[in-house]
């Protein structure tokens, strides 16, 4: 734990530090009411793109303090093929293995029943297999997970990381479902401290999903 409460907010390490957060959390509103004033189109994909948009330009401005450093202390480091095969293996067998619950959160009902309109399933990819995923890995194996394990250390930043990203989804039954689906995106994190190999295995199963869902519709 830090011994000056300054280190929590002033970062000079090149690593995410308090002052990465705090421009994060303020860049949201800054960024989403704008937006959200301005979107013609209040649908569902659209919503979600303007949502995970913002959330996109929030971590951008977030890090470019860091200048080069940005990369690397969010998590973009080189790391073997295996994590990443691996990884994403073994997140599509636990979300076939979740599924068997029988939850069915209504906010991933409405997704998937858009992704079935084969004028929508280009776009839903890309914003549910694409763009969200980015943003998720970016926000909590990132920029949150970077920060709590440069303080407190890499196991408190697998588990809270892992915890938010479930409770970030509200709905109590998504919450659930995506958990299990956390823990493991965390511990790839944490196991190779590289962000690829969550970010693979997100972008994976969520494609995975909007696939089955245009497939079975068809």
């Amino acid at each position: 734990m830090p011994t000056d409460p300054n280190s929590l907010i002033y970062n000079t390490s090149g690593s995410i530090g308090g002052r990465e957060i705090l421009l994060f959390l303020a860049a949201l509103p800054l960024f989403g009411g704008p937006v959200l004033w301005l979107l013609p189109d209040r649908s569902l994909l659209p919503l979600i793109g303007a949502f995970f948009g913002v959330g996109l330009a929030a971590v951008l401005v977030a890090v470019a303090p860091l200048g080069r450093a940005a990369l690397p202390a969010l998590g973009f480091r080189r790391v073997g093929w295996r994590p990443v095969v691996f990884g994403t293996l073994g997140t599509t067998a636990l979300s076939v293995a979740v599924s068997q619950f029988g939850l069915e959160p209504q906010g991933v009902k409405q997704a998937m029943k858009i992704a079935q309109e084969p004028a929508a399933f280009l776009l839903s990819l890309a914003l549910l297999a694409g763009l969200a995923p980015l943003v998720e890995e970016l926000v909590f194996r990132g920029l949150l997970y970077g920060w709590l394990a440069s303080r407190w250390g890499a196991g408190i930043a697998f588990t809270v990381s892992s915890l938010v990203f479930a409770a970030a989804h509200v709905e109590p039954a998504h919450a659930l479902l995506v958990l299990p689906l956390g823990l493991l995106f965390g511990w790839l994190r944490w196991r190779t401290a590289s962000l690829w190999p969550s970010l693979a295995a997100h972008m994976a199963n969520n494609g995975l999903a909007v696939a089955a869902a245009a497939y079975l519709q068809a």
